[in-house]
């Protein structure tokens, strides 16, 4: 196999996981979901609101972390495009969510973008997940809450 083919390879199965990490995601199997991750990976959102934390590590704190998104969420994923990198084992990936926020019955809709690297086996070793945070707020948010009360929200974990 030439280098040309192996980087061929090595980036269809990048995508292919983050591909399943979305179908997983929405279908709500995080015990499966979290065998796309290496036992140390790193699940970072750097736009995160109050009541999520910024940054989640090995599998056992993803499965505690992402456990009540099935319940909190109702979602699925669509308009993926993967962006071309230079190294195959990085997938610049680009898609939306359309789905409901189940404890309010808001829609939510969400444009993310998303930044992850593989291992050798395409396993996921860094997740860094770029998506808004006023959406799910909102989506979160009771209808009864006044404007100007404490929207902080906790969900996943």
């Amino acid at each position: 196999m030439t280098a040309k083919e192996d980087d061929a390879n090595r980036r269809a199965a990048a995508q292919h996981t983050v591909a399943e990490h979305l179908r997983l995601t929405a279908a709500g199997h995080t015990e499966e979901w979290v065998k796309l991750f290496a036992p140390d990976a790193v699940l970072e959102f750097p736009y995160a609101p109050d009541g999520v934390p910024k940054q989640v590590t090995g599998r056992d704190a993803l499965l505690a972390h992402m456990r009540g998104f099935p319940e909190t969420f109702d979602v699925e994923f669509g308009d993926l495009v993967f962006h071309d990198t230079v190294d195959p084992s990085l997938v610049v990936a680009e898609f939306r969510s359309k789905g409901t926020a189940l404890p309010t019955g808001k829609p939510y809709e969400q444009t993310c973008i998303s930044v992850v690297r593989t291992d050798d086996d395409a396993l996921i070793t860094h997740y860094l997940d770029y998506w808004n945070p006023l959406v799910a707020i909102e989506a979160l948010t009771p209808h009864d809450v006044p404007s100007g009360s404490d929207r902080s929200v906790a969900f996943g974990g």
